[in-house]
């Protein structure tokens, strides 16, 4: 049987008529929230725009979360990790150590503020960086640590402490993808000297379309994060300070933080359901030769943002390619790699994209590295050829589940090679 009539067989007959359904994560309760906060609006006249009573009580529900310490909301995710590298006043043309795989704008905010992003490869068979990866980028010329946690996957995190403060280097978590995911026990986001969030709307939680927070345990960095965050206004500092440093405004709002509080509470359900539905999938690919799920490290509890699949080619009779668009045919959202989380092979940085034409901050004759240095990472790039990312979500039921498990199954039994 050719592949194009292999194709044509499994179009036929689909194991769901029907479309997965959408998350509907908003519902009812944040509707009561948002009608409730426009009666106070009306009623008063007056229309808050930020640092209001919603958004306030929204930073102090967000620490308590996370066991306390302090929480500023802002934007975006992007606007997160701005904020969190701004407050630490790094002197520029240093350089900043990233995992290879994050969004671009867990990334950008580096050479934006005129320091080197500096790629660490993944550990093997991880989306994740770890000690390893990043001591070896270690120089006199670093100046901090981010450490994104992809997929809801925890990194290495002590480890990666150990090795900053031998060192004396900042580390920023990036919880984007990781809301409620643990490490030994502790939350993601409490490793680290800071930790950004991102509270869009694909997110685990979020604050409506777009928004982050900005997250800290230390009072001292907690207030350069509000000068940084508010166009460096004098905040905690005498009365008569004038603005103290550079910066924009990446407020949030009383009107997202209203939809954020009813979210963060409906959090670690959320949580605990993709945790059970993943242990779900896991039993029922168990079988299979060409699929399977990374097995978690003892200690290591994801939050899965989405689940990456491993592909075992030696037992199909197709690339990763094709199975992967039998499986979308199916009805199941599928990427095929990670390709578009891996920032430094994008155009902007490959061609040095964030001032105008001048190269900076790496053409900078301030900056003492190698401008033109290439980050192989080949345990990132082994990870795009291997693995693919199943998107799922808490509201999966058992339907749904048994589906996607009938849909593999399907997939496979077509590509498997003793067909």
């Amino acid at each position: 049987m050719s592949e194009e009539q292999r194709t044509t067989e499994e179009i036929v007959g689909k194991v769901r008529p029907q479309p997965f359904p959408e998350r509907g994560h908003i519902g009812a309760e944040e509707k009561v929230a948002v009608d409730a906060f426009l009666d106070r609006v009306i009623e008063s006249g007056v229309l808050p725009f930020y640092d209001g009573d919603e958004e306030l009580a929204y930073c102090a529900e967000f620490a308590a979360w996370l066991g306390g310490g302090y929480a500023d909301a802002v934007s975006s995710g992007s606007a997160a990790m701005y904020v969190a590298l701004k407050s630490l006043d790094l002197e520029p043309f240093g350089e900043v150590i990233i995992g290879a795989f994050t969004d671009p704008g867990g990334m950008m905010p580096i050479p934006l503020q005129n320091l080197i992003p500096v790629i660490a490869d993944s550990r093997p068979n991880s989306y994740c960086t770890g000690p390893e990866q990043i001591a070896a980028l270690i120089s006199p010329l670093t100046r901090g640590i981010v450490v994104p946690h992809i997929a809801g996957e925890p990194a290495d995190m002590d480890g990666i402490m150990a090795l900053a403060r031998r060192y004396d280097l900042p580390v920023i978590e990036d919880c984007a993808q990781a809301h409620g995911a643990r490490l030994n026990g502790q939350l993601l986001g409490t490793f680290g000297d800071l930790a950004a969030f991102s509270t869009m709307g694909g997110k685990h939680h979020s604050t409506g379309p777009q928004g982050g927070v900005v997250y800290t345990r230390s009072e001292a960095r907690y207030q350069a994060v509000r000068r940084a965050s508010d166009r460096g206004k004098p905040f905690f500092l005498p009365p008569g300070s004038s603005n103290v440093t550079a910066s924009l405004n990446f407020n949030l709002n009383d009107l997202a933080a209203t939809i954020g509080r009813v979210q963060l509470a409906k959090l670690p359900a959320s949580v605990e359901r993709r945790r059970a539905i993943v242990g779900q999938l896991r039993e029922g690919l168990a079988e299979l030769d060409m699929v399977s799920l990374d097995q978690p490290r003892p200690g290591y509890e994801s939050s899965y943002w989405f689940l990456p699949v491993q592909f075992h080619p030696a037992a199909a009779i197709c690339d990763k390619a094709t199975f992967c668009a039998a499986l979308n045919r199916e009805g199941l959202s599928v990427m095929v790699d990670y390709r578009a989380g891996m920032p430094h092979r994008q155009e902007w940085f490959v061609k040095r994209r964030v001032f105008g034409d001048s190269g900076y901050p790496w053409a900078s004759p301030d900056y003492k590295g190698a401008p033109d240095r290439d980050f192989a990472c080949p345990n990132a790039q082994a990870m795009i050829e291997s693995h693919f990312n199943l998107m799922l979500h808490e509201n999966w039921g058992s339907q749904e589940i048994d589906d996607a498990l009938a849909i593999f199954h399907k997939a496979a039994r077509a590509y498997t090679a003793r067909h």
